[in-house]
């Protein structure tokens, strides 16, 4: 006589193979979209199995005797296992109750930059914008890069997070600009500033910065455009710093430096860079003169540059008077 147990396994399984096998068909007769027919399919199966093993371990009495260990085992499996889930969890209730993003800020949390684009239970999704610091990003700007980055909830517990427009939607940009020691770097500063001040947004930024404060003790900040002044061993370095919204960035940027470029060529002011001089001594002639005048011309006439054409000539006459060269 053949075992009930074993009559109800084959059963069980026979049951939970038709299901699996026919789900692709049943689920498409309820849904048209492909990706909902793929989860649908899925979720079918996998609830399948799992009820089949429930099922199969009941009807053996696998479980009998050792309920407890059994399930202090499998809580501790759980636990184990789903710890970045329950991270995610928490983290969840973190940016919820401590109000630390919401839709819509401009964030940088877990190394990733961009707009909160949703807040789920276990991840935010965020518009991801370039960095101009990152070397591999192809965006260099802070513009979207079109990419949609899911970032684990359990960062705000792990990571830094850096949010750009929660209750104060600016930000402080600067521009720096090289000016050569031989131009007026005054007339250049009157330049950054006058273009600073005509884009730069301090009245909101002051407005906004006094609604902070009105919540949190928090020093005023200079919002007026200023301009830095730095000495370096090849040209004095001007950095300009303003106000602007938040995610003007780039386009203020563009303009401005167009403006002032404009401008700098206009007043004869040149930008600096990071130069070597070069001193070349011609050596003396037979006569014991050097003929500066005479290879100046032959220098200008052949177009090499200054100094070559005496070198040659030193070397030649050299060579004449020595008998041993002859």
């Amino acid at each position: 006589m053949i075992d009930p147990r074993l009559e109800i396994s084959i059963g069980v399984v026979a049951v939970g193979t038709v299901i699996f096998l026919s789900s692709g068909v049943a689920v498409g007769r309820f849904l048209n979209d492909r990706i909902a027919q793929y989860h649908a399919r899925k979720l079918v199966r996998y609830t399948v199995g799992a009820l089949s093993l429930i099922a199969l371990a009941t009807t053996w009495h696998a479980f009998a005797g050792r309920a407890a260990e059994i399930l202090g085992f499998a809580t501790a499996g759980i636990a184990f296992a789903m710890q970045e889930v329950i991270g995610a969890l928490a983290g969840w209730f973190n940016i919820v109750s401590g109000r630390i993003f919401e839709i819509g800020d401009r964030i940088e949390m877990g190394g990733v930059r961009g707009d909160v684009i949703d807040i789920t239970l276990l991840r935010t999704k965020v518009m991801e914008i370039g960095d101009p610091a990152d070397v591999d990003a192809w965006v260099k700007g802070r513009q979207p890069t079109g990419r949609i980055v899911a970032i684990s909830n359990k960062a705000t517990f792990t990571n830094p997070v850096y949010n750009f427009s929660a209750m104060f939607d600016f930000v402080w940009e600067e521009i720096t600009i090289p000016v050569a020691y031989r131009s007026d770097y005054t007339v250049a500063e009157e330049i950054l500033l006058d273009e600073a001040r005509r884009v730069s947004s301090t009245e909101a930024a002051d407005q906004a910065i006094q609604r902070v404060a009105r919540r949190h003790p928090v020093p005023k900040a200079d919002v007026q455009p200023r301009v830095f002044v730095q000495a370096t061993s090849n040209y004095a370095q001007l950095s300009v710093r303003f106000v602007i919204p938040v995610r003007a960035s780039r386009a203020v940027q563009d303009a401005m430096t167009r403006r002032i470029l404009a401008r700098f060529q206009e007043a004869g002011v040149e930008i600096g860079s990071s130069t070597s001089e070069v001193t070349v001594f011609q050596p003396p002639t037979a006569n014991g003169g050097t003929n500066a005048g005479a290879n100046g011309a032959a220098d200008a006439d052949s177009g090499a540059a200054p100094g070559v054409t005496d070198a040659v000539a030193g070397a030649a006459a050299a060579a004449a008077s020595d008998p041993e060269a002859q």
